[in-house]
């Protein structure tokens, strides 16, 4: 099905032009959203009436969505989740979790604006790109732990799924020599 973009979609194009799609993907999304017209006389002229008013209204977003972009720009936000020894959650950290912590700091972010393929399912220190208009795109810093105190010491660097943190060992003092003696089956071979 042909159509007329009303703004610009990622790897589909800018508004304006007229794109081929799939008529599942026009029907159930493109359509119904708002964000294209079929492709017909009617709606080229319909579309060319409003031209200004739709680039006007997507450079409000977009100065909208760059204004919340220029707040969210480097900051971290802590996730308390409950994990097991090493550093495995219970649960996971989803994309509406992600959403949960950035309305509860006053950031105003829908669920399809984040962009995290598959979910957090271990504690650490995790990037997740936010899609917050067409052209304005970010990382965030998610910062994964099991309490407050460990993300602090998580955000200073300190490791708190390695042997170290877990144990109190050093794994670089761990040697395999020290667990396995490659001569103790050769001594009883030979006996």
């Amino acid at each position: 099905m042909d159509v007329i973009l009303l703004e610009r979609i990622a790897k589909l194009g800018q508004m304006g032009e007229t794109v081929k799609v799939r008529d599942g993907y026009a029907r159930n999304f493109l359509l119904p959203q708002g964000k294209a017209l079929r492709a017909n006389e009617a709606n080229k002229k319909r579309f060319e009436a409003e031209r200004a008013t739709l680039e006007a209204r997507n450079l409000e977003r977009k100065s909208e969505a760059q204004k919340v972009a220029e707040a969210l720009e480097g900051k971290s936000f802590i996730v308390v989740r409950a994990a097991g020894e090493t550093g495995q959650l219970y649960g996971s950290v989803a994309a509406r979790d992600v959403v949960d912590v950035l309305i509860a700091n006053g950031f105003n972010v829908g669920r399809n604006q984040v962009d995290l393929n598959n979910p957090i399912k271990e504690i650490g220190l995790h990037k997740v790109t936010l899609h917050l208009h067409a052209e304005v795109e970010l990382e965030v810093e998610l910062n994964v732990a099991r309490s407050a105190e460990e993300a602090e010491r998580q955000a200073k660097g300190e490791s708190l799924t390695s042997a170290d943190a877990i144990y109190g060992v050093d794994e670089d003092a761990l040697r395999p020599e020290d667990f396995f003696d490659p001569d103790a089956d050769r001594d009883e071979d030979e006996a």
